[in-house]
């Protein structure tokens, strides 16, 4: 048994969200495989307790007939932060017009709008590499987990 790996376990919800959508139980899964999965193992996989092959996962996907993407979670640069506008406002004029540079493009790209901007892990490193850090991470209002 493997040790419970962040990857695994992000899976492993994934796969649990899954098969309760369809209403299943684990038991459920194992007889509409033909007992390919049995219910103990499947259980490990939700639990991130067992790493799922993948080879296991796209015939997993194809009984639960959804794509195998759907199993997968999003790459840490693609999560997203949220950033508070009002903070950004109280930064000095020169670091204050880079940031409102900065959000304009990424909202205009986006196409978001209102008091918070939806930015991506990647982009707050860019706004690192224009800005001092500290001012960036003031403007962190949040970060939105796997």
């Amino acid at each position: 048994m493997e040790s419970n790996d962040p990857l695994n376990e992000a899976i492993g919800v994934r796969v649990r969200d899954a098969r309760r959508a369809r209403g299943w139980s684990l038991l459920d899964v194992e007889a509409a495989s033909n007992g390919e999965f049995k219910a103990s193992v499947l259980g490990a996989y939700e639990r991130g307790e067992r790493a799922l092959s993948v080879a296991r996962l796209l015939r997993l996907a194809a009984l639960f007939e959804m794509a195998p993407v759907v199993f997968l979670p999003e790459p840490p640069e693609q999560r997203e932060a949220t950033i508070d506008l009002m903070a950004a406002e109280a930064a000095d004029d020169r670091q204050g017009e880079t940031i409102d540079r900065f959000l304009n493009a990424i909202q205009g790209m986006r196409k978001s709008g209102g008091a918070r901007a939806a930015v991506r892990q990647s982009d707050l490193k860019v706004l690192a590499a224009l800005l001092d850090p500290a001012v960036v991470e003031s403007l962190r209002a949040e970060v939105d987990e796997p």
